[in-house]
């Protein structure tokens, strides 16, 4: 094809497409400057945007794409440079040849220390990133490389919003995916820090699930679901257990941080391997993590649109902003839990009281996939007895008080009128004086 042949800003000839979205391109290309292969994204704006909408999402590509090429991480893709042309910015990054997470996922289960050991290379990678202030803010297993040597690798690291196929009928910047989307966003908040790790562990439950928490037949019954369910437990988790219910939190402030789910993470991936049981075979509920109806190139989880984040720039966000520590090599044994970062605790309470003692959520038990306030006390026992006998001592006290106001008032009026008739009887009772009158014949 022409296109094919062509050379983007008189450096890189556009090779072959490698992979399509509906916000984007991926080409393999080629650096003729320096003689290297490279991936080339070609940002895609779906119809229907204004000049001005457009305007600012193109602006932010370049501002996040500049900002990513800010990281240096064997977990992360390396971008290396933003061409505009075609009135679209072109963003080019290094070429990795190596399937995703989701194909080996379409593939069979994963092993649950396979599943920790890449969990660790991402919890790497996002911590790297996230000390230089940026978001990844789309993690999913469809964006996860790793290849024949065992490397995994992140990729879209700040521009993953603009990926996507399914929109939401307003238009605005790509807050993410919906199966893959942590609560807090599809409230409409900002991403920070523990939003990734949402994700982070959203992923780590569809491989070994096989499919994410809020997956759905549609993007809108994704979002429906992260607004309004709660993470059902995850069946096949075995060891992982603790870190999965961790990082699913529903509130950003009860989530496990980097450091607190780094060494658990080491201990599932230092397990003794054992050989595999009928009894530890993985229970799926669907043949595949992709949605009903999907063809074999799109990925489960499609990416909104969010209208409120047509402002927000990236931001360093305060919340879990430093993990740290380096990270634990993936072969050490994990050392003793003697710092107090890597146990969890709930936040202290705004009162001054004390908080309570209790164990972090997914130290609990299982079948308490989440935390919530204990029911009330019953009012009422299976006979209605309790009730009924309330209701009759009220009613005497009632009417025991009303009873004694009656006796007031009939005591009050009774010493009235003994007090009135007193007064009567003095007044008849008056000494008389008597007048002598001189009689006229004396």
């Amino acid at each position: 094809m022409a296109q094919e042949a062509r050379l983007l800003g008189n450096r890189y000839r556009l090779d072959s497409v490698v992979g399509r979205g509906g916000m984007g391109t991926v080409w393999r290309a080629y650096d003729v400057m320096l003689d290297r292969e490279v991936a080339v994204k070609e940002v895609v704006l779906p119809p229907g945007l204004s000049d001005a909408e457009r305007a600012v999402l193109y602006e932010r590509t370049f501002r996040e794409a500049r900002a990513s090429a800010r990281l240096s991480h064997p977990g992360v893709v390396i971008v290396h440079d933003v061409v505009e042309e075609a009135d679209r910015p072109w963003i080019v990054m290094e070429l990795v040849s190596a399937p995703s997470l989701q194909d080996l996922l379409d593939r069979g289960p994963i092993g649950h220390r396979r599943v920790a050991e890449i969990g660790l290379q991402m919890l790497a990678a996002l911590r790297h990133a996230h000390e230089k202030g940026i978001l990844h803010r789309d993690i999913k297993p469809s964006n996860v490389l790793i290849t024949d040597a065992g490397r995994v690798v992140l990729t879209d690291f700040g521009i993953a919003q603009m990926e996507g196929d399914a929109t939401l009928t307003q238009t605005g910047l790509v807050m993410g995916s919906p199966a893959y989307i942590p609560p807090e966003r599809a409230q409409g908040e900002r991403a920070v820090p523990a939003s990734d790790l949402w994700a982070l562990g959203a992923t780590l439950y569809a491989a070994v699930e096989g499919h994410s928490p809020y997956e759905r037949s549609d993007a809108m019954a994704s979002l429906q679901a992260a607004l309004t369910e709660p993470v059902p437990p995850a069946r096949n988790a075995g060891p992982l257990a603790r870190v999965l219910d961790g990082l699913l939190a529903r509130e950003p402030v009860h989530r496990m941080t980097a450091a607190q789910a780094q060494p658990l993470l080491v201990q599932v991936a230092t397990l003794p391997a054992a050989p595999m049981t009928a009894a530890d075979a993985t229970m799926l509920d669907e043949p595949s993590g992709r949605f009903p109806g999907a063809a074999k190139g799109e990925d489960a989880a499609d990416t909104v649109l969010d209208p409120s984040e047509i402002e927000a720039a990236t931001r360093h966000d305060g919340t879990n902003q430093h993990f740290p520590g380096p990270a634990t090599p993936r072969k050490a044994q994990p050392e003793p839990k003697t710092l107090l970062e890597t146990d969890w605790a709930p936040p202290p309470p705004p009162s001054n009281l004390q908080p309570p003692q209790t164990p972090p959520p997914w130290e609990q038990p299982r079948q308490q996939s989440n935390w919530q306030q204990p029911p009330p006390p019953p009012t009422v026992d299976d006979t209605g007895r309790h009730v009924q006998g309330e209701r009759r001592r009220t009613v005497l006290i009632v009417t025991v008080a009303v009873i004694l106001v009656i006796v007031a008032v009939l005591a009050g009026a009774f010493i009235l009128r003994e007090k009135l008739h007193s007064g009567a009887l003095d007044a008849t009772r008056a000494p008389r004086t008597w007048t002598m009158t001189p009689d006229p014949k004396a």
